[in-house]
Order: structure tokens, then sequence, then C-alpha cells
């Protein structure tokens, strides 16, 4: 066996570091930084190791969205806040270091153990992918081989975003959410988010389009979609719109009830539920694709801009 290269070896221990600073810190807004930058590392973990696929998943979600939900999260969290000046007692602390460390063990254990060759269903993805018109192994796996898995995905994104909404006052119901709104002065984040979205989308679609062939889909294209509409926003070209906007709501569903849909036609045309009829498997496929790209795009942006506010508090903030 051969020794692990240099920048492995640094990965590795990058990789450690952060995940004890996240840890240890005191500081919610420190430890959410340091999230973020262990999810970036850990993209180029995914990368070194030859899954580009999951490694541009966890950049643009694992990394990108969730760091920017916890760090808008730790921003609005009160300077006298608990968490920022309490910490568990010792026993706490000892107690979750000790099953930490036996989670992390057994989970050493049932990698360095595997026999080899380690088992895998890679030889079966690979005979039958052909069947379903795609290259892209992670494309077939998603959308043929465990479509039900992803269908329940996109699912619970929707559900996200009522739980999301569901914060909000009473008062504040059927307002705009109003994170993300920004005062619409000259500025260069105004020009950048002027010039920047053409270029944006067509590599949202191009993302999307090779995802059938070549490491890409759905959800690395949504989320540049939704980076790009995050920006307008930001910079203050548009407003969020309205919880109650039907058009944004039936964009939210799209894809899920184009997803159920398909898989119900499957029931009478293929003999099972999300089965694809001969012939027709990589065209449905790339339709479920395109349906899911659009409702995560308005999802997530939806995610960062937050629960709806009070007309007269969004007045107030822009």
């Amino acid at each position: 066996m051969s020794l692990p290269a240099p920048v492995d070896l640094g990965l590795a221990a990058l990789v450690l570091g952060l995940a004890g600073w996240v840890i240890t810190t005191s500081a919610t807004y420190r430890a959410a930084e340091g999230f973020v930058a262990y999810g970036l590392v850990l993209a180029l973990v995914w990368v070194r190791l030859g899954s580009v696929d999951v490694a541009l998943t966890e950049a643009a979600l694992g990394s990108g969205l969730t760091g920017l939900l916890l760090l808008r999260a730790a921003a609005r969290l009160p300077a006298d806040d608990p968490a920022e000046t309490t910490r568990p007692g010792p026993g706490v602390r000892v107690v979750a270091a000790v099953l930490c460390t036996a989670v992390a063990g057994a989970l050493a254990a049932v990698v360095l153990l595997l026999p080899e060759p380690a088992p895998s269903l890679a030889p079966a993805v690979a005979a039958n992918l052909s069947a379903t018109g795609v290259g892209n192994p992670v494309t077939g796996v998603l959308l043929a081989f465990r479509a039900v898995d992803t269908l329940g995905e996109s699912i619970v994104l929707v559900l996200a975003l009522v739980g999301l909404w569901s914060l909000a006052p009473d008062d504040a119901w059927g307002g705009r959410p109003g994170f993300l709104r920004g005062p619409a002065a000259a500025s260069p984040l105004r020009f950048l988010a002027q010039v920047l979205p053409p270029f944006g989308i067509l590599v949202g679609i191009h993302l999307l389009w090779i995802g059938a062939d070549h490491p890409g889909g759905k959800f690395q294209g949504a989320t540049v979609l939704a980076a790009m509409w995050v920006l307008v926003l930001v910079a203050g070209l548009r407003q969020p719109p309205r919880v109650t906007s039907r058009p944004m709501r039936g964009l939210a569903v799209f894809g899920s009830l184009v997803f159920v849909g398909i898989g119900t036609a499957g029931a009478w045309l293929a003999g099972a539920f999300l089965a694809y009829p001969e012939g027709l498997a990589k065209p449905l496929i790339l339709s479920i694709e395109t349906a899911l790209m659009l409702s995560v795009a308005v999802i997530l942006g939806l995610l960062l801009a937050g629960p709806p506010e009070p007309d007269d508090a969004a007045g107030v903030r822009s």
C-alpha cells in the first residue's frame, strides 16, 4: 500500500483541525465560519477521491447554502444571548466527547476493516446504466435506481420552506421576506447584480444539461440560479415575492409534482411507480431534472430570504 500524498495528508489535517475548531469554539459566529471553511475543504477531499458530483454538492449545498443559513442565524442572535456566554458543565462535555470518540472509532473501524475488494454496487450500476440512457452514474442512481429517495428529498425541501414560513408572526403573514433586501443605491454590488446573472443562468443551465453524462445536475444548477437571484435581491434590484404569491408557490412545488406525475405514469406504462418506458428514460429524466432545478432554485432563494415580515418592518429595513 502506497503512502498518502502530502496534499492528502494536508487536507486530512485541515479537516480535523477545522472540525475541532467548530466543536471547541465558544463563539457562535466563529463556529459558523469554521463550518463554511470545513465544507469547502471537504469538497476538495471529495475531488481527491474522484467524486466530483459529491464535491459540487458539498460546496454548493453543504457549505454554501447551509453555511449562509448558519451565518445569518448567528448574526441575528442578540449580543447577550446565553449561548455566547455559557457553556455546558464538565460532565456533559465529557459524555459528549466520549460518545463522539466512540462513533468516530466505530466508523473508522468499519472503513479500515472492509474486505478487499470492498463491497460495492458500482458494477451493478454500470451494468444497468445503459437502460437509463444517461452516462453519469450519479444521475442514473438518483433518478432511476433510488428515485424514491430523490423524490423524498425534493418534498423535504418544500416542507423546510413551509417550516421556515411558519416562524413568522401572525401579522407578518402575506408579507415579503425581508432579510435579503438592501438599498437600491448605486454601488459595485448593484453593478455586479446587473452584469453577472445572465452568465450565472447560462452556467446553471450548462450544469443541468451536462449532468446527464458528466458531473453536474439539478442541485448544482439550482444553487447557481438561486445565487444569482439572491444577488439581485441583496443589491436591491428586485423585491422578494410575497409568500402568498401563487406563481412563486407554484414554482416551489412544480418539480415535485412533475416527479410524482412521471412516476405515476410509469405505473401504467412501465409496470412500476417511477419506472420509465423503454426508450423514453433519458427524456423523462431530463424533464424531471429541469423541473426540479427550477423548484430547488426558488426554494433555496426563499430559504435564504427568511420568513415574511410585516410590511412596516420591511419598509424600515429597506
